[in-house]
Parts: structure tokens; C-alpha cells; sequence
């Protein structure tokens, strides 16, 4: 038997499992108004991430947490392990890429999470990211305005949604065949400023949002203090005097995404470099009062690695195929299914299997692909597994938040982050209302 959702798990139920976005964005704005009414905020991290550059405080790494399926079931646990250790500072995040295949979209993503804020009694700002809203190379080449019209597509539909942070990354136009360094950043950084601006123009008024940059693509050459200072320098002579710029940059320092797969379908160590994130990050934030470096690719470093994060000050470190993994290789998720994922894969995603490549190096590197058309499969799971599931991550979260040291600063995000009520009009109108905590319902 399946599962049998009610009140607020009705709602984020019906939000999931519904095709029509019409539907969605009204289950969506349902919970908003509930989460509102429990002192639960969509809000933007940036004056937190301005006052480190200040270094008002340190000390700790905050999880930026991709997920890709169970969303629901794993924002409840993280809420949980957020509660527990009094932490405030952790994000929620989903990438481009991954909205289209967990077929997960910004109204979707947020509304669960809130539903599982509001689920899990939590109160205060929760923070919800677009991860890598990336520049497609091929695309901007043959045709740049397109592809950046686009990104300002999405940074909109995302924004409405309360994605109130949101990382660029045009580091795929950074071109090494230049020798000068800050030609390599040229697009980069100029695709940079005018997204910038355009978040800038598009946020709704009495809210700034964050916004992250990044000078490496992940699983490229490792980041210099040359490629930070080139970027920075042009990003600022780009941006519009008197605008806000980015509050954080994402470096490259040797892992990549989902790590890199052997022959047996296990994950290599991989060697990250953490002097060069701590190098960058005290650049970045006494030269340009950033609140650090960020780290992407890191959720399948050994367990060892994390300490050494807010060690080194990098300010954010981006979490994301653990999870997925630890799903897919849960006791309790059936073997059943998962054949019939792998099958599906095999079928569905042949064209992605190179020469040489083994059988599970290919199951490994595609089966994020499954997350979308399986998501109601998966979902429709008995409630006992569900929770079986999401108790083996909770332990991982549990983990992770000592290890990165976000534990106890919940005082110090309230100090920063206030809490505002945002209603956004309808686009076309190109303005929103911004209300008060203090005047909301």
C-alpha cells in the first residue's frame, strides 16, 4: 500500500505528484501562506555572508544541499538535525540541470521544502538556492543573447518561486587558450555583471538577494589567486556603479561532480586541494569582502575531509550525490525497482555509454537521469521504507553539520538575515510588494 499523506503532507503530496504547473504553483502558494503564518521565510543569506566578509565571525562551512529525490522526506530530516544542533545556517539547493531530470521545478522544490519546514515545526529564514545556473558554452557561441535571455528566464521563474539565492556559473566561457589571465575571465566575468544586474533589477524591493559567482568549472585546472583577482577586477568595472555584486565565488580545487568512477563502479579518492581554498578564501574576503570560497563536488570526499572545510574558512560546500547514492544503495530501497531503473537506463540513456566503460561506471554516471521519470514510483513507496531511508541520511546530515561546525549559530543568522514577507505580483508587472515580519498575516 502506498502512502497516505495528510494535512500539510496532503498538500506537498498533491504539489509532487501533479504534471499541471497551474496546480503546482497554487499548492505552492497555499503552503507559503501556511509557512508565513509559522514564522518559516524563503530569505536570502547574503548580509550573513557580507558580515563574514567582514569577519564578524567564522569558524564554520555552510551545506549548500542538493536534493534530487526523497525531497521531501530528506528536508524533514535536515530540519530535524537543524534543530537539534541549533544551527540556522544551511542552505537548500537544486541546480539547472537537476530541475530537468528529477523534474523537480523551482515552485515544486521550494514548496516541499517549506512543507517540510512546516512539517518538522521549524521557524526563522530557510534558505533555497539555484545551484550552477550555468552557461551552456556550445550555445552562448552560436548564439549569446539567446542563451543569456535564456538564464534570465529561469533566475525569474526562480525568484517568483523564492529562490532568494542563486549562484552564476559562466566559468564554463573562461578560455584557457588565452595567455592573458584576465582575457581567460573576459566572458566569465562580463556574463557575470550583466546577470548580476539583471537579479538586481528583478528582486522584489526590499530584498537583496545573494548571489555567488565562480572563476573554475569543477573538474577543471585548479584555482589560482590570478584567476580570483583577474575575475574580480573585470566583474567590478563591469557592474553598474552602485549595484550590490556577488557574496561569495566558487573555486575549482580538484574534485568533480559525483566524483570520478572506477571500473567497479566505486568512487575514487580524490586528492582536493585545501590550501588553495584556504589561500582564496582569505583573498576573497580581504581583498573583496566576500564571505569566502565555496566548494562544489564534495559530498563523496572520504569522511575525514570535512573538518578540514571550516579549518580552512571556505564559507559554503555543495553536497549532492552522497544522497542520491545512499538512496540508491539503501537496504530498504527494492531491488526490484531499482532493476527496473537500471533496465530503463540502459534503454534510455545508451547514447551515454562511452567505449571501455563498464557496466556499473555507466549505472553510476546515469542514473541521476531515472530521478525524473521514476520520481512518482519512488514517492509512491510505502511510508515505512520512506522513513527507513531518510533515518540512514539523517545520520549522514548529522555528520556532516559537526564536522563543517554549523552547529549554534542560529543567534547569529537571526542577528543577520530579517525576515521579510515577500508577494510577488505577476511578472509582467515587474515590481513586488515587501512586507514587514511584524505586518504579515
Amino acid at each position: 500500500m502506498g502512502r497516505r499523506p495528510l494535512d500539510i503532507e496532503k498538500i506537498a503530496w498533491d504539489l509532487i505528484m501533479s504534471d499541471d504547473l497551474a496546480i503546482k504553483k497554487n499548492l505552492a502558494g497555499k503552503i507559503f501562506n501556511i509557512a508565513y503564518k509559522k514564522g518559516i521565510y524563503p530569505s536570502s543569506i547574503h548580509q550573513f555572508y557580507m558580515a563574514r566578509g567582514r569577519g564578524e565571525f567564522g569558524g564554520f562551512t555552510v551545506p549548500a544541499i542538493n536534493l534530487r529525490s526523497m525531497t521531501y522526506d530528506l528536508a524533514r530530516a535536515i530540519f530535524r538535525v537543524a534543530k537539534k544542533n541549533n544551527s540556522g545556517a544551511f542552505i537548500f539547493e537544486i541546480a539547472k540541470s537537476e530541475m530537468g531530470y528529477t523534474n523537480q521545478p523551482p515552485i515544486e522544490y521550494a514548496g516541499v521544502i517549506l512543507a517540510a519546514a512546516i512539517k518538522e515545526g521549524y521557524a526563522g529564514p530557510v534558505f533555497i538556492q539555484g545551484d550552477h545556473f550555468q552557461v551552456n558554452a556550445k550555445k552562448f557561441q552560436e548564439g549569446p543573447d539567446k542563451e543569456i535571455d535564456s538564464l534570465k528566464a529561469l533566475i525569474s521563474e526562480s525568484i517568483d518561486a523564492g529562490f532568494y539565492n542563486i549562484d552564476i556559473d559562466s566559468s564554463t566561457l573562461v578560455d584557457l587558450s588565452k595567455t592573458d589571465i584576465k582575457k581567460q575571465q573576459y566572458f566569465n566575468y562580463e556574463v557575470c555583471a550583466k546577470l548580476t544586474q539583471f537579479i538586481r533589477q528583478t528582486q522584489p524591493r526590499g530584498l537583496e538577494i545573494s548571489v555567488g559567482g565562480e572563476i573554475g568549472e569543477v573538474g577543471g585546472k585548479n584555482s589560482t589567486p590570478e584567476d580570483l583577482r583577474a575575475f574580480m577586477q573585470g566583474y567590478r568595472e563591469r557592474l553598474r556603479k552602485g549595484r550590490t555584486g556577488i557574496s561569495k565565488i566558487s573555486i575549482q580545487t580538484g574534485t568533480s561532480h559525483g566524483g570520478v568512477v572506477l571500473p567497479d563502479g566505486t568512487v575514487a579518492q580524490v586528492k582536493l586541494d585545501f590550501d588553495t581554498l584556504k589561500t582564496l578564501s582569505k583573498i576573497a574576503r580581504e581583498e573583496f569582502g566576500l564571505a569566502g570560497a565555496v566548494q562544489h563536488g564534495a559530498s563523496t570526499l572520504p569522511p575525514e575531509a570535512f573538518h578540514k572545510f571550516p579549518e580552512t574558512e571556505t564559507c559554503e560546500v555543495h553536497l549532492a550525490t552522497e544522497f542520491q547514492n545512499m538512496i540508491y544503495e539503501s537496504k530498504h530501497f527494492p531491488q526490484e525497482l531499482k532493476t527496473k531503473i537500471y533496465d530503463w537506463l540502459k534503454i534510455n540513456a545508451a547514447q551515454e555509454l562511452k567505449e571501455g566503460e563498464t557496466e556499473e561506471q555507466f549505472i553510476y554516471k546515469t542514473r541521476k537521469k531515472s530521478l525524473g521519470p521514476f520520481k512518482k514510483e519512488i514517492m509512491s513507496l510505502p511510508s515505512d521504507l520512506h522513513n527507513a531511508i531518510s533515518s540512514e541520511i539523517e545520520d549522514k546530515f548529522e555528520f556532516l553539520f559537526k564536522q563543517l561546525n554549523t552547529v549554534n549559530n542560529k543567534d547569529l543568522i537571526d542577528k543577520y538575515v530579517t525576515l521579510k514577507r515577500v508577494i510577488t505580483r505577476k511578472r509582467k508587472e515587474k515590481e513586488a510588494v515587501v512586507h514587514d515580519k511584524e505586518g504579515a498575516d
